[in-house]
């Protein structure tokens, strides 16, 4: 059957879909088509305009209008052309008029062919597109002199998609995408959109409607809001590119000093002007490479930094994973903070969360009205503890989402380094599940093969295309192996975050000192796995919330034992195995505990004590930048060797930190006790001066300032197993650090 006259050509079958909103291949009715009438090649020109009155079609150059008919009475217009005119082409444009005679011009979105090759497509659906952030989402186009925007979206199991926004009055009727058939991506090109358009995916499934973010968008409005926005990101001049040259061997390696400050930048510091309190991306580049300087912290490790609806999930229950949040300003604005952290030597670290996304009706559930980024059975595809759905690593797809992220950050923000969130909860099926409420693999175990099998290949393709970036596993599990080469049957990763020698030495720092005695193997045993792995140290954000105090709220005793116990804890892990990794608040001892609603307690830099934790934290970092034996041989043996491990009674610790070349060395002696050690004999490895390079209890840090004057010398008097060793005065909760006195 055919609808119209002969010439049209049109199924009625096609146009219901079409005018109902529920045509997958709107290309198939729309456009330019060559059509056949009593012998002769014709040019049919079809456009749906909902709510118009007339239409012409526009030959180039502005050229003669040609009236144009209505099929269909909802607004389907068809201008039946001589084969040989130009408006045959792809140039031609629609001149539209409404019922109030307002008029517009625009070019005819149908009239283009699809931009997505088959290999792209080949490879989204093999898993295998690392850069499928360059195709999916919105990305300003040219082509044939007309410049657009093409927007397209993996949505297989939509029965129609369309792009509604502020250009078309938020109607799905206006713009109809085209599935491409096998891979499931809808694919539309509109022509004459500015940046900054506003826009959302409309999917229909089966008569449910709803209306979602761009999964790959690259810029989201603020939320309450929850539109995309059409964005350039390559207009940045990037500024950078000694420290890129130099990055994995001077910055990001392993035997580099690493010290990570833990931001979140909404509540580092207030800006009292803003609405909501947030300071710009810019200004926070300068604030806190100012505060890197001062302190002497290598990397910035940044709270989540990607698009998520809720404020108070501090970033990690992400809706826009390709999209820096709006909160603080631009993408642009975003690639000028890490230029200028680049630019002035210092390393941008940000959070990525894979393990998880939040149930958010404009985000990923449930995206195309199925189960498509998540399990479809809560067993696998629900988080019991967070209300949160976990993405389905099994399927390709959604693996290739996953991994082009990861690589779209090192891409276009040359990001330094990606800390992976909650890597225990995808390792495991049965992660906080009791018996029955989860799935054994394949084999009958609990390990997630498919989301290890992911996290191998994000590891292997990080290091692959951007060598020298730092991968780091937030994991605290004895799984083995997650620092370890994927040739080697590891996760890859670069890092992995030592929560066990994080929960050990707080439970140990809480517990009065008269206590301590029975709890020393809380210190030591971290050494028996140190070498396990390649680790990081972290005391972050979430050891000062939900009820847990601050850090120097955890410290048992007086005011002045609290200060005191603050400062040997940073001193024992500064000088301890490991990179090193502080929240923000912890430097200046914050007595609160975090808010991300409230910024820092900068006023207590007022009180003498809390500028002696700052200027010891400073003092820290700057001894273990100027100290090779404190980060060379981090992951290995030979870069550690105990003094004494022993003295459970006084409850001290000495340890020797050694360098590559094994001359170079430091000795730390730490005592956990309010009680001074004078004369406290300490074994050490050559006869020589040694000087006090740092102590805890001084003065300046606000300790009690018992020291040990301008340095000991070691004599031929045997002590832990050592024939030498010096006399000193070890000061109560302190750490003291010598170095032998050289030249």
């Amino acid at each position: 059957m055919e609808f119209g006259t002969l010439r049209t050509q049109i199924s009625l079958g096609s146009v219901g879909p079409l005018v109902d909103g529920y045509h997958d291949n709107p290309f198939e009715i729309l456009g330019p088509h060559t059509i056949e009438s009593g012998g002769h090649q014709l040019v049919a020109v079809r456009a749906y305009l909902p709510d118009s009155e007339q239409a012409w079609v526009v030959e180039p150059n502005q050229g003669p209008s040609r009236a144009m008919r209505r099929i269909h009475p909802s607004g389907l217009y068809e201008a039946i052309l001589p084969r040989d005119t130009q408006v045959s082409g792809q140039h031609y444009q629609l001149r539209v008029s409404d019922a109030r005679g307002n008029q517009k011009i625009m070019h005819d979105p149908y009239a283009f062919p699809p931009l997505l090759s088959d290999y792209d497509l080949h490879l989204i659906g093999e898993g295998r597109h690392w850069q499928s952030y360059d195709l999916l989402g919105a990305h300003h186009r040219e082509i044939d002199g007309v410049k657009g925007v093409n927007f397209a979206v993996w949505a297989p199991n939509g029965t129609a998609v369309s792009i509604v926004g502020d250009f078309n009055d938020w109607d799905g009727r206006r713009h109809p995408m085209r599935k491409l058939i096998p891979s499931g991506v809808w694919e539309l090109f509109v022509p004459d959109l500015p940046e900054g358009t506003l826009y959302k995916y409309q999917i229909k499934h089966h008569g449910h409607v709803s209306e979602r973010s761009d999964p790959c968008g690259f810029a989201a409005e603020l939320p309450p809001r929850t539109a995309s926005i059409v964005t350039d990101l390559s207009r940045h001049q990037w500024q950078d590119d000694e420290w890129m040259a130099r990055r994995a061997e001077q910055h990001n390696g392993l035997d580099c000093p690493i010290s990570v400050y833990e931001v979140h930048l909404g509540s580092w510091q207030r800006d009292p002007n803003h609405e909501h309190g947030w300071y710009n991306y810019r200004e926070l580049a300068h604030q806190l490479v100012k505060y890197c300087h001062e302190m002497g912290y290598t990397h910035l490790e940044l709270m989540p930094i990607s698009e998520h609806p809720f404020t108070g999930s501090w970033g990690y229950q992400t809706v826009g994973y390709f999209a820096a949040t709006s909160r603080y300003g631009t993408p642009e604005d975003l690639m000028y903070f890490v230029d200028y952290c680049h630019q002035n030597g210092i390393g941008v670290i940000i959070d990525w969360v894979p393990a998880h996304f939040p149930r958010d009706g404009h985000g990923l559930r449930q995206f195309d009205g199925t189960a498509l980024y998540e399990h479809c059975d809560p067993r696998q595809g629900e988080h019991p503890d967070w209300g949160t759905l976990i993405f389905n690593y099994d399927r390709n797809e959604v693996r290739n989402f996953l991994l082009s992220n990861a690589l779209f950050w090192l891409d276009k923000y040359h990001i330094d380094g990606l800390r992976v969130d909650a890597v225990a909860s995808m390792l495991y099926l049965d992660y906080s599940r009791k018996e029955g409420e989860w799935i054994p693999n394949e084999f009958g175990g609990r390990e997630n093969l498919g989301a290890i099998s992911m996290l191998k290949e994000f590891n292997e393709q990080t290091h692959l295309q951007y060598p020298g970036v730092l991968t780091i596993a937030e994991e605290s599990t004895a799984f083995t192996g997650v620092s370890k080469p994927t040739y080697l049957g590891g996760l890859g990763f670069s890092l992995k975050w030592n929560m066990g020698w994080m929960n050990d030495t707080l439970d140990y720092m809480s517990k009065e000192p008269i206590h301590r005695q029975y709890h020393h193997d809380e210190l030591t045993f971290s050494l028996i796995y140190a070498f396990t792995e390649n680790f990081t140290l972290p005391l972050s954000h979430d050891e000062v919330v939900h009820g847990k105090r601050s850090l120097l709220d955890q410290m048992p005793g007086d005011l002045w034992q609290k200060f005191a116990n603050l400062r040997l804890l940073y001193c024992y892990m500064w000088c301890h195995p490991g990179k090193k990794l502080l929240f923000m608040g912890g430097d200046i001892a914050q007595w609160n505990e975090w808010n991300c609603d409230e910024d820092l307690q900068w006023d207590l830099l007022e009180w003498d004590t809390h500028q002696g934790i700052k200027k010891l934290v400073a003092d820290l970092n700057h001894l273990y930048r100027r100290e090779p034996s404190l980060y060379e041989v981090d992951f290995d043996p030979a870069g550690f060797e105990w003094v004494d491990c022993h003295n459970y009674q006084d409850s001290t610790l000495a340890f020797l930190r050694r360098a590559k070349d094994p001359s170079d060395y430091v000795i730390s002696a730490c005592n956990f006790t309010p009680v001074p050690r004078q004369g406290f004999r300490l074994g050490v490895p050559e006869l020589g001066q040694y000087d006090e390079v740092l102590n805890s209890d001084s003065s300046f840090y606000g300790g009690s300032n018992l020291g040990n004057g301008t340095g000991l010398v070691a004599e031929e008097f045997p002590a832990h197993g050592r024939p030498y060793s010096v006399e000193l005065n070890l000061p109560p909760l302190a750490m003291v650090v010598l170095k032998p006195a050289r030249g």
